[in-house]
């Protein structure tokens, strides 16, 4: 027959409520998305998994792997987190000295005998006077 060589029509019916897809099936799905000649419409509907929702799990998987897919989360690349570490680390070094200048500015205001002054601010006159 001329009508098998055209290809097959699925027609979806119904509104579904969200689906929880584990981690498994999201890899699956991807790498069968991933396969030269498949379109990522044919392999979503094939799955029951919207176009967008498919193409969101390969961008994550792209970033970040397959851990990526298993979480909903956004990717950090490494280079990031090494950038992040650094900053860290700079900061750390930073309030480190300032923990320093702090302790030998305490040291040197003891050894001065200077005493320590609380400031308040000066009162109203008492005739209301200014």
């Amino acid at each position: 027959m001329p009508n098998e060589d055209r290809p097959r029509v699925e027609v979806i019916t119904g509104v579904a409520g969200r689906r929880y897809w584990p981690a498994h099936e999201k890899l699956r799905i991807v790498e069968e998305s991933l396969v030269p000649g498949e379109s990522v419409s044919t392999v979503a509907r094939r799955n029951g998994v919207a176009p967008n929702l498919l193409f969101r799990w390969r961008r994550l998987m792209a970033e970040g792997g397959a851990m990526a897919v298993g979480r909903n989360e956004p990717v950090v690349g490494a280079s990031e987190v090494r950038k992040l570490e650094d900053r860290v680390r700079d900061l750390e070094r930073l309030l480190g000295r300032k923990t320093m200048e702090v302790e030998i500015l305490k040291e040197a205001l003891a050894k001065s005998g200077v005493k320590k002054r609380t400031w308040l601010p000066p009162s109203p006159p008492k005739d209301g006077s200014r």
